[in-house]
């Protein structure tokens, strides 16, 4: 992908993926090229990050490649983003970058010292050394391409390559970063440039679980799942990997696995549908509580109007996400009702105000006292009836369903915030996944 540019794309680096398993296979060769990833809470501080340098100790001990990514420690990013909004409001986004990307650099530094205390043979590279490519977007830029010659060479000769995540290079020479979140994406990123057996991604949690296990006491962890299902995951209020993470390890073929860097117990693994023996009709439950509602009361039906309304939005980057329209029975007019993030509630009432005569609306309708639950899993395409026993379900809890989106793995429903728990564990119990 990254280091060796080619028109076969994803089939080269599945084709690279084989030779490398055959070459294990046959010569007995244990030895696997790992990407391991630490976040804010696993190098939270000093003594986190010495238990984070034994633990990659043991997988150099093992005979494995490692190169490890790492956050911020806990709660820096915060502060070097509320130093930057203190000095200048307005701020300039590229300054902005030089400053927070500061906090994985330090982790990175402090990383590869303590290791070198083991006895292992460590260095850190930032983002613009290896280089990390990304476009130009500061503050929230993507990677284009990643060059891992130099680390490969450096792993080859028994070395831990220690990179900052979150952070890259702009085309201008200047320092850029992902966006918050982003050093998952840049483990991936790492992981296909490097052709890595698979990226592990150290959190706070066990791994992947069927609910969330704060509400859901009967949620059980997941040994696998497939790049879709976390996708939906991810997507719908699921915050144990990033979404731009797992659609860069979906198109690109890196196995991931998300465990807990405070236990030794294994993971979940992210992988190919291939990979899954049987899938259960429903693999888990999410929510989201950063949601919205809109409803735009009474708008002319008229060919043109949705692109009048949800036009403005786009241009001032607000996401739209579930959309319902009912029509009077008139025909001359409808009920628009959509849903955005909380965050864009007031920006995107303002747009839709300032622009009330152009679109014919007679009144704005806003609530953010909602969120959006959701049901997952690939079993869905082969097995009827999915969305009747989720609304069912709902319905015999006395929960009404103010909007419903689906996709062909995920039925997502808005319903009244005050009912997100006895949702999640109702439709928890009733598509089996209670623990035993």
């Amino acid at each position: 992908m990254y280091t060796r540019p080619s028109p076969l794309g994803k089939s080269l680096d599945s084709f690279s993926r084989f030779l490398a398993a055959f070459r294990r296979f046959i010569l007995k060769d244990d030895m696997a090229r790992l990407v391991l990833k630490f976040g804010g809470t696993s190098v939270g501080d000093l003594e986190r990050i010495k238990a984070v340098a034994v633990r990659v100790k043991a997988e150099v001990e093992a005979g494995n490649e490692i190169a490890v990514v790492v956050s911020a420690m806990s709660g820096v990013t915060n502060r070097l983003v509320g130093y930057v909004e203190e000095i200048s409001p307005l701020y300039d986004a590229r300054e902005y970058d030089v400053v927070v990307s500061s906090g994985e650099q330090v982790t990175s530094g402090l990383l590869a010292l303590a290791l070198q205390e083991l006895g292992i043979k460590a260095r850190s590279w930032q983002g613009w050394q290896i280089p990390v490519h990304t476009d130009s977007a500061h503050a929230k830029a993507r990677i284009i391409s990643i060059e891992g010659g130099d680390l490969i060479d450096s792993m080859k000769l028994g070395e831990v390559v220690i990179v900052p995540g979150f952070q890259g290079v702009a085309p201008d020479g200047r320092v850029s970063t992902l966006g918050r979140g982003g050093s998952d994406t840049s483990a991936v990123g790492l992981a296909a440039a490097l052709e890595a057996d698979r990226c592990d991604i150290y959190t706070d949690v066990e791994g992947i679980y069927t609910a969330d296990p704060r509400i859901v006491a009967r949620a059980h962890k997941l040994d696998k799942v497939t790049y879709e299902e976390m996708l939906e995951m991810a997507s719908v209020g699921a915050k144990v990997l990033q979404t731009r993470a797992v659609e860069m390890a979906m198109k690109h073929a890196v196995r991931l696995q998300v465990l807990s860097s405070f236990t030794n117990k294994p993971g979940t693994l992210v992988v190919d549908e291939d990979e899954v023996v049987e899938h259960e009709l429903v693999s888990g439950i999410a929510y989201s509580r950063d949601e919205a509602k809109i409803t735009l009361v009474k708008v002319a039906d008229r060919p043109g109007v949705a692109a009048r309304i949800f036009g403005p939005l786009a241009d001032a980057s607000v996401n739209v996400d579930m959309i319902v329209q009912n029509v009077s029975d008139d025909g001359k007019a409808t009920d628009l009702t959509f849903t955005v993030t909380r965050s864009d509630l007031e920006r995107a009432v303002d747009i839709l105000k300032k622009n009330k005569d152009d679109l014919g609306y007679q009144d704005l309708a806003s609530d953010s006292d909602v969120v959006k639950v959701s049901v997952i899993g690939v079993g869905m395409r082969s097995h009827a009836g999915v969305a009747q026993r989720m609304f069912k379900s709902l319905a015999d809890e006395g929960i009404n369903i103010q909007v419903i989106s689906t996709s062909e793995i995920k039925v997502s429903v808005l319903i009244a915030e005050e009912y997100t728990e006895r949702a999640v564990r109702a439709l928890h119990t009733v598509y089996g996944l209670d623990a035993k």
